[in-house]
């Protein structure tokens, strides 16, 4: 084991915002703010919410509000978007509201952009805010359109994002390749990596965003954060009973379905045919799971690979007191507790 390999990193929560089986849409809002507050109580650096679109089983449509109503019920732990997905909006309007909140809440609104609609076409088109989808190759421009509307008054030009100009909400590019590693490299930003759902070319785009990286007014070395999937238990048999949640999760997505977040099962290979494993496996080979000390292993030796600045974790349990003390566990192993 190598010991000069750091895993007391800063460690942040993504939340998708999911129904669980038997809640309703409030009930799941209800359950993002008491995930944030445990998370601000733990000590988390920061807390993010996604945005999907026609979604049933997921709440995180409207992100902006979203974010809004996290800050209003905690106090100190930064909230913001992972991620805004800016071929959906004008870079104005998203100025304009997370200028409104940095204004509101000063120091605490993040926004992570990505260059995905996060939902299926037919969606997207419903969505985007011009025909055709030239949205999805203007993203490099329209993040430069928001670096701009956060900055100082000499930087703008006649259009302007009233409030939101000096506000200097911090950016952060999503990714789930190689392309966005180019992008974050380029404008010297904050680079987060999605691997907690495509985790293939994860190796290759902390590498090229490390080798590209150009220093910038915002960041003056690379900073790399990978977002996993974290099912952290008492012990290994528990944490591969819950992590049954996040297969039948993520089985939706390969059979097209809308079940709500469910309940752990014992009998997993029974619920899916061999060819949905294999595709469900390599969606989420991403994993630290088991118990506080094979996730301090499996950590170790992610960390002796890739030296990430920055670990998101994203936990889909069930049971929300489990999935409390799954995160609970995660920042007792970087605390070195």
């Amino acid at each position: 084991m190598n010991h000069l390999v750091n895993i007391n990193i800063p460690v942040s929560i993504l939340n998708l915002v999911p129904i669980r089986k038997g809640q309703h849409a409030k009930q799941a809002i209800e359950s993002m703010v008491d995930l944030a507050r445990a998370a601000e109580k733990m000590g988390y650096t920061r807390y993010w919410i996604a945005e999907h679109h026609n979604a049933p089983t997921l709440v995180s449509s409207a992100t902006s509000i979203l974010i809004k109503h996290t800050l209003e019920h905690t106090e100190r732990i930064p909230v913001g978007s992972g991620g805004i997905m800016l071929p959906n909006h004008a870079p104005l309007v998203v100025a304009e509201q997370f200028g409104t909140m940095a204004t509101i809440y000063p120091n605490r609104v993040e926004l992570g952009l990505g260059r995905a609609p996060g939902t299926d076409m037919m969606t997207a088109n419903a969505l985007r805010r011009s025909n055709g989808h030239e949205s999805v190759y203007t993203f490099p421009d329209d993040v430069q359109s928001l670096l701009t509307y956060f900055g100082p008054e000499e930087s703008q030009s006649y259009v302007k994002a009233h409030p939101g100009v000096g506000t200097h909400v911090p950016i952060y590019i999503l990714g789930s390749s190689t392309d966005s590693a180019y992008l974050a490299a380029k404008l010297g930003l904050p680079y987060v990596f999605a691997s907690h759902f495509a985790p293939q070319q994860m190796g290759a785009a902390i590498s090229i965003y490390r080798e590209k990286f150009q220093p910038s007014q915002y960041l003056d070395k690379p900073y790399m954060m990978v977002c996993l999937n974290v099912i952290a238990a008492e012990t290994n048999e528990e944490a591969d009973y819950l992590a049954t949640s996040l297969d039948l999760f993520f089985l939706n997505v390969v059979r097209s379905s809308s079940m709500p977040l469910s309940p752990p099962i014992e009998n997993i290979d029974d619920y899916w045919s061999p060819m949905e494993k294999q595709m469900v496996k390599s969606m989420t080979s991403a994993v630290l799971m088991g118990s506080k000390d094979t996730i301090r292993e499996q950590l170790l030796n992610f960390q002796e690979q890739y030296h990430i600045d920055e670990l998101m974790a994203i936990s889909y349990i069930y049971d929300e007191e489990k999935q409390k003390r799954s995160y609970e566990i995660l920042k007792e192993v970087v605390d070195g507790r």
